[in-house]
């Protein structure tokens, strides 16, 4: 057993507010959630309203991966029941790659595509593909990768920061500081080979220029920077605590 965090990012542009992931949300039953013990008293939506946001605000979900601890907060039980959209005026992203690979899934990760978590999304018409592409535009400041070692067409977004700058969201490509060591990687991983090189890829360009990855799952860390060492290997350089304000 491994503690967890599930950090969702939100990036305010000013014309758009894209919510980066959702967490697992609050409509698992018990019996569910026994399996995993979340604990502590922070929501996504409590955190949202922490810094002055709600659900209405937001014009953008982005979706990493369909896992239920990644998109399981983007669907809620409304006071009927029924299972709707939980941010009412936000197109939801993903890719149709990714959405065929979760909508018939391998033995390996059923149990992790839950379709109460997916099949809302395509209702109520608020789910639209993204074109995979290298490093496709999603708007001025974004940008998006396609990774398969982890799941099928995962999405890392990249933020272009004013000063030049860049934020890796890496979802579960690596999950947390214990995992920027090469060899460690998600014993879930669908191919585990193909998540080394994809993060060999990821930190030639995270090295140059200094840049900084988002933690989705690390406990302690939401912001880390990495370097080479003396011996030309990937290690942990500088990390951060505190809430990212970018």
């Amino acid at each position: 057993m491994c503690t967890w965090a599930m950090r969702c990012l939100l990036v305010d542009t000013g014309s758009q507010r894209i919510l980066i992931d959702t967490g697992l949300g609050d409509k698992q039953d018990e019996k569910f959630r026994s399996h995993f013990y979340p604990h502590g008293e922070d929501t996504l939506i409590g955190s949202l309203a922490a810094h002055g946001y709600s659900p209405e605000d937001m014009t953008d979900v982005l979706i990493t991966h369909m896992h239920f601890d990644h998109v399981g907060g983007a669907v809620k039980y409304d006071e009927k029941g029924v299972a709707v959209p939980t941010f009412p005026n936000a197109t939801y992203w993903t890719n149709e790659y990714h959405l065929k690979w979760a909508l018939d899934p391998n033995p390996r990760e059923k149990a992790s595509f839950l379709k109460e978590n997916i099949q809302p999304l395509i209702d109520h018409k608020v789910l639209k593909m993204i074109d995979i592409q290298d490093d496709v535009a999603f708007n001025e400041h974004i940008s998006i990768g396609f990774y398969y070692g982890h799941t099928g067409a995962m999405m890392v977004p990249t933020l272009h920061l004013p000063d030049g700058h860049k934020v890796w969201y890496t979802a579960d490509l690596l999950p947390s500081s214990g995992h920027v060591g090469m060899p460690y990687v998600m014993s879930y991983d669908v191919m585990p080979l193909k998540t080394m090189e994809e993060k060999a890829a990821l930190f030639e360009k995270v090295c140059q220029d200094n840049h900084y990855i988002f933690l989705e799952h690390d406990p302690k860390y939401s912001l880390i920077q990495v370097a080479k060492d003396e011996k030309n290997r990937v290690a942990l350089s500088n990390y951060s605590s505190v809430d990212l304000i970018l």
